[in-house]
């Protein structure tokens, strides 16, 4: 991977499984994560992150239900392409990221009206 970082906090109420899904979903969506790149193997990123493969392999499957990645044997697991005719952040994946986003900041205690102007704070500065 590139330079992206997934990093898993073992005391917050989301499970670790959805936090490396969330991650790794939001890097695909925002182009860090490029079609074709590499990801680490189960174990490599299970061992990395002092968890179970099981762990890791259920954030893979559902990201490759999702069609954001795909597994083939021996070339390893690899950024899909999106589906024909269609383009990431398109509106259903910015609806994905806003609910990973959302997810992310609940889960560190953070209001709504606090996320919403920090949403727009972002859109002023860039």
């Amino acid at each position: 991977m590139s330079g992206a970082t997934v990093r898993v906090d073992t005391s917050s109420p989301v499970p670790p499984y959805e936090q490396i899904r969330a991650q790794l979903a939001a890097l695909i969506r925002s182009g860090r994560l490029a079609e074709g790149e590499r990801l680490p193997a189960v174990r490599q990123l299970a061992a990395d992150l002092g968890l179970a493969a099981g762990t890791v392999a259920r954030a893979y499957r559902e990201l490759e239900t999702a069609a954001l990645i795909r597994t083939r044997r021996g070339a390893g697991t690899r950024v899909a392409p999106p589906p024909p005719g269609s383009r990431r952040g398109q509106a259903p994946e910015l609806a994905a990221g806003t609910r990973d986003f959302v997810a992310w900041a609940a889960a560190l205690g953070f209001a709504e009206e606090d996320v919403l102007q920090a949403v727009q704070q972002a859109f002023r500065d860039r």
